[in-house]
């Protein structure tokens, strides 16, 4: 029997829905639209194309979004001076550093200067020590919508998203997706294994696993003896094939027909990762 297929489109679209009723009651409670700045360094073609995906759902959820487009030479004390100005603004309440940057701009000091209460990305390492913590306020957003999409298909399939005492395998380690998805889980009271593309023997880190989160960068790792058969698969991998297609981390056609659930490499992890951003805004704006 082949898994059932998380439909990352279709649950962001009923998030967006619900988030649309938070931003038109939060524009009523402040006077004005809930409003996020994109921060967008050079003209990186990929970047272009998330900034205008995020900008159009955003704004059809009710938020006034801006972008601050500055030259792919900006220096760093220019940059950083612009996203303090941003983080200063009382008409602000989100702001969106769009990564990655030019090689010769310090992404983590830029980060620094944006202020944890506007970090609606949640990579400001004081949101991401409150995470450590389980008192996060901004989490990164994939994460975030990864945990979506798991308690998404348990309630499709077992009409519980409870993930405590689960099983939970996460390949990768970076700060935007596989360290804080591993809390998120390890919060859900999951049981957590936090691998990467060093871990020897990694089938045997993912075969008994609930739950299967590959986020290391690699195109099909994963395979179908990997997993059991009960498992939830999110594959948060974009790797480009020889003849040019996107796939994921995880071999799809293969683990389909045993995973319990699978997300699929295009459509499934990246529409969420747009829609916590907007639910993060609304967070920030609703705590100014």
């Amino acid at each position: 029997m082949s898994a059932l297929i998380i439909n990352g489109k279709e649950l962001s679209a009923n998030i967006e829905l619900e988030l649309s009723e938070q931003a038109a009651e939060i524009h009523s409670r402040i006077g004005r639209m809930p409003s996020l700045r994109v921060v967008l360094v050079g003209n990186n073609p990929a970047s272009e194309v998330y900034v205008a995906s995020k900008t159009k759902r955003a704004r059809a959820c009710g938020l006034a979004v801006e972008d601050l487009r500055l030259p792919e030479d900006v220096t760093q004390p220019d940059l950083e001076i612009s996203l303090k100005a941003l983080s200063i603004d009382k008409h602000v309440d989100g702001i969106l550093l769009q990564l990655p940057l030019p090689k010769h701009l310090d992404e983590l000091s830029a980060i620094l200067s944006i202020a944890p209460a506007k970090d609606v990305d949640g990579l400001n390492p004081y949101n991401q020590g409150l995470l450590f913590r389980g008192q996060a306020r901004l989490v990164p957003c994939t994460p975030l919508g990864i945990i979506e999409l798991i308690k998404d298909a348990r309630r499709e399939l077992y009409r519980d998203d409870n993930l405590s005492g689960l099983s939970a395998t996460v390949i990768g380690r970076s700060s935007l997706v596989g360290k804080p998805v591993a809390m998120l889980l390890t919060q859900e009271n999951c049981t957590v294994t936090l691998c990467h593309s060093k871990t020897e023997n990694l089938k045997a880190a993912c075969v008994h696993s609930d739950i299967v989160v590959a986020a290391v960068g690699m195109p099909k790792l994963i395979k179908k003896d990997f997993i059991k058969t009960n498992a939830v698969v999110i594959d948060v991998g974009i790797n480009r094939s020889a003849d040019g297609k996107l796939i994921g981390d995880v071999d799809f056609d293969e683990v389909k027909e045993k995973a319990a659930a699978i997300t699929p490499v295009p459509g499934g992890v990246g529409p969420m990762t747009i829609a916590m951003l907007i639910k993060n805004t609304l967070i920030a704006a609703g705590n100014q």
